[in-house]
């Protein structure tokens, strides 16, 4: 069965504004799973911004974004959620989810480049402008 996680949510934005990013599976189950949200913008590498671990017990934040961004999920709704404050034209970029399958009972990665994420979604623009 394919899998496959899709964003959502992403627009335009004031700086100081709030908006929330959904990312959605299909295919799988999103519970037990280490699930990232990255960022990039053109020219720059992708950037790991916020991760919640396998068990749900844990979070990582990126300096960038700590008390600004949270992560949550809605096992119901099969959707994990980017909550976005505060926010500022230094946030505008694609913004991805990824999956990591394997079992873990450590701590999240931000790393988008070290392999560990295999399912990514597609993306959705976030821009942050007056």
């Amino acid at each position: 069965q394919l899998q496959l996680v899709a964003e959502s949510g992403g627009g335009s934005v004031q700086p100081g504004g709030s908006l929330t990013l959904s990312c959605a599976a299909s295919g799988f189950s999103l519970d037990y799973k280490t699930i990232g949200w990255f960022r990039q913008v053109p020219g720059k590498e992708r950037e790991g911004i916020l991760c919640i671990s396998y068990l749900g017990d844990r979070t990582n934040h990126a300096d960038s974004v700590k008390g600004r961004f949270t992560i949550s999920r809605d096992s119901a709704k099969n959707t994990v959620y980017l909550q976005m404050t505060a926010l500022t034209p230094e946030d505008t970029a694609v913004y991805y989810c990824a999956i990591d399958r394997t079992p873990s009972m450590g701590a999240c990665t931000l790393d988008a480049a070290g392999g560990r994420y295999r399912i990514w979604g597609q993306g959705t623009q976030v821009t942050v402008s007056s």
